[in-house]
């Protein structure tokens, strides 16, 4: 994605301890700028993924080893948000994530993250590794 009609980048690292992730998703979005989103989508939605997608990075990616850290960028557009977040893990197959809604899965603990993400954002996409994601809230 291009720098073409950027209104607002910040980017940060945070630490690979789950300490971090609440005082991270605060200072970033309280440092987002006011967008055409309604602001409740911004305060929930946002919060709430973003602190899900940086609590599986350290966890899952990281392995809450604090020699690595997870990379965030957010990128503030008029037609939408993206949050990008990235670990320094082995990766993951996101397709190969069990369904948590399927009988057979409803006791396990794995995939509820994920479709969690998938059902507060609007896009949720990842890289070929699968170590970093990008999280989307389209205006509108």
């Amino acid at each position: 994605m291009g720098k073409e009609g950027l209104e607002f980048e910040l980017s940060l690292g945070v630490p690979s301890t789950l300490q971090f992730v609440g005082p991270a998703v605060e200072l970033l979005v309280s440092a987002l700028p006011a967008t055409s989103l309604p602001p409740r989508r911004v305060r929930f939605n946002l919060r709430t993924a973003l602190a899900e997608a940086l609590s599986n990075a350290i966890a899952y990616g990281n392995r809450h080893d604090v020699s690595k850290m997870v990379r965030v960028r957010a990128e503030v557009r008029r037609e939408a948000i993206h949050v990008h977040i990235v670990d320094e893990g082995e990766g993951f197959n996101p397709d190969a994530v069990s369904d948590p809604t399927l009988p057979e899965n409803r006791e396990r603990e794995d995939g509820r993250g994920l479709f969690v993400l998938r059902h507060i954002v609007d896009r949720v996409s990842f890289n070929e590794k699968g170590n970093a994601v990008c999280l989307t809230l389209l205006a509108g």
